[in-house]
């Protein structure tokens, strides 16, 4: 399994813009096989932040859905980040 999570930066303004913007690519994310999980949110205290998950059966599901990154529009509003990449062998549901 393969775990993405970190947070991207916008200036406050621009911040509810930029979600709107990340609809379409969640509504796609979450229907392509091997998805198990997508979610772009804003942080709860921190108005620039922009929380980040997805979690991807393997590595081949997230390859065939990964591009090149954040579009243009998208590209633009962005100020910072910090997302990783993580490999997780097993898991416990809670």
């Amino acid at each position: 399994m393969i775990i993405v999570a970190g947070h991207l930066r916008v200036n406050a303004a621009d911040r509810e813009a930029y979600l709107a913007t990340c609809i379409p690519v969640v509504e796609q994310a979450r229907t392509t096989e091997g998805c198990l999980d997508y979610a772009l949110s804003a942080d709860l205290v921190d108005a620039e932040r922009i929380n980040v998950y997805e979690r991807w059966a393997s590595r081949e599901a997230l390859d065939a859905f990964r591009g090149d990154g954040a579009g243009d529009e998208q590209g633009v509003l962005l100020t910072g980040a910090d997302v990783r990449e993580f490999t997780a062998g097993s898991e416990i549901r809670l």
